[in-house]
């Protein structure tokens, strides 16, 4: 019967040799988990619980024993966030797609197909998203496994997650009747109402939708041809026309940009009928506020949890995080509450409120607000800038170069820089001139002077720029060469 009593369920496939290459999707607007996640530095690459970001921890889970290297599809945005978390965890993969524009996940799952299918037409696909928290990675793993069956026998798995509360923030899945060895899937369920969820958490049937799908290329592909016809006519040749980039693969963004942007569930899961549910039940999240961050995080004896430079006094189940050195963030009497401080934003919410942070983020919007969408620290493919202070006619900034990375050569139209190093010794170009700025030392870039900056050594350089003219705009950069092929 349905309903997830069978001791079939808890055991694992023998002798299955068939190697799973993970899809893992990192696009996302960052707007959940505001103001550390942001559209341009979304959560899953944010490390919010433990040392290692969701993204790094997610390539981790879906490694080892039976997984083929990961595809990645991230935006175009993310390319070097994406490269640089990769080397820093010493973690490889076999394909970074990059996409043109974000179009949600259906595209994207089709384009990780399409890829594989080119050498592998039965080849195993298991799509994820890249910012879910799971504890326990092996027992995830070997859930996989027990859908390989299944999936090799042309069904489409995906894995419900067994309910611990009526969760209106979730959408559900109805399993149904049982066929190699995993229940059917008989229908999603959009996110219910609280009456509704109660009800759904009464019933065995019921299961969250942690929305990760197994499948052959070809049976996806196929899948998308009959349910999602004018999709994969767009994606097909934004694939056959992407050009390689850095190590990157770039999809052509002419046929990209009609894509429509659809989930996949609605794109094609909804409408297949050859799909297929495997129970997981062990702890699992996809940390969609800071309420669910809170109840992940380590937490002292009156239910508080303290990140950075955080302190709790007098305060019951609050979550207090400070992700800057130097600002103290200090909650008195605070009970149920979470308190997030970044150095050009703070959010004060009530944990039952902690779902609308999105709305906050589009009220920022319509202000104008640069903070909605980025943050003071600017990543870049050579490092990072900080802006430090700001006037009408001058700019300060932190720039931080790694070992081995340049800037690109370039001059400005409408400002002067002046350099002063304070770790490492850069390599600057002025002209037709090329010298060494060691620490302590510093340099004056004239207005319309081809410059760049070079760090040739083993640690990172660091320097302080001021900036001095009438306009600091980053679109106030003439390109001549740029080892990362940026325009």
């Amino acid at each position: 019967m349905a309903g997830g009593e069978q001791d079939h369920r808890d055991a694992e496939p023998q002798g299955v040799v068939q190697m799973i290459t993970p899809v893992l999707l990192a696009g996302g607007s960052g707007t959940r988990l505001w103001p550390v996640s942001r559209a341009r530095f979304p959560k899953q690459f944010v490390p919010l619980v433990g040392s290692e970001s969701l993204f790094q921890a997610a390539l981790r889970r879906f490694g080892g024993t039976g997984f083929a290297p990961a595809i990645v599809v991230t935006g175009d945005d993310f390319r070097f966030i994406a490269a640089e978390q990769l080397a820093a965890a010493g973690l490889t993969v076999q394909a970074l797609i990059l996409e043109p524009a974000a179009r949600n996940t259906a595209g994207a799952a089709l384009v990780a197909a399409l890829y594989l299918a080119r050498t592998d037409p039965e080849g195993m696909l298991l799509i994820a998203p890249s910012d879910h928290l799971i504890p326990d990675p092996e027992a995830f793993r070997a859930t996989v496994r027990r859908g390989l069956p299944a999936a090799q026998a042309g069904r489409i798995v995906t894995f419900g997650i067994t309910p611990t509360r009526a969760e209106t923030g979730y959408g559900w899945l109805e399993c149904g009747e049982v066929l190699h060895g995993v229940e059917t899937l008989s229908r999603f369920i959009e996110k219910p109402g609280a009456t509704r969820a109660e009800e759904l958490l009464a019933d065995s049937r019921y299961l969250w939708n942690a929305g990760l799908f197994l499948s052959r290329a070809d049976v996806l592909i196929a899948a998308a041809r009959t349910h999602a016809p004018q999709l994969l006519a767009a994606v097909e040749p934004a694939l056959a026309g992407a050009r390689s980039d850095l190590g990157f693969t770039r999809l052509d963004a002419g046929p990209w940009a009609e894509v429509a942007s659809i989930s996949i569930d609605h794109a094609i899961m909804e409408r297949a009928t050859n799909l297929s549910v495997v129970r997981y039940a062990g702890h699992w999240t996809d940390l969609g506020s800071w309420a669910a961050v809170l109840s992940e995080s380590p937490r002292d004896t009156d239910g508080n949890a303290q990140q950075g430079a955080a302190t709790a006094i007098g305060c019951e189940n609050a979550f207090l995080m400070s992700d800057t050195p130097g600002i103290e963030l200090v909650g008195i009497g605070l009970k149920n509450m979470v308190a997030v401080a970044t150095r050009d934003a703070v959010l004060v919410a009530d944990l039952g409120a902690a779902q609308s942070v999105r709305l906050a983020v589009e009220t920022l919007k319509h202000k104008g607000s640069p903070q909605a969408t980025g943050f003071a620290r600017d990543h870049r493919p050579w490092g990072w800038f900080e802006t430090l202070a700001n006037g009408d006619r001058f700019q300060v900034k932190r720039i931080h170069v790694h070992p081995g990375a340049a800037l690109s050569l370039q001059s400005h139209r409408h400002r002067a820089e002046h350099w002063v190093v304070v770790q490492g010794t850069a390599r600057v170009t002025l002209g037709d001139q090329v010298s060494d700025v060691a620490e302590n030392q510093s340099i004056y870039v004239p207005l319309g002077t081809v410059h760049r900056l070079e760090n040739l050594g083993p640690e990172p350089v660091v320097l302080i720029e001021v900036q001095t003219g009438s306009y600091f705009g980053e679109d106030d950069i003439i390109r001549y060469e740029d080892r990362y092929a940026r325009d």
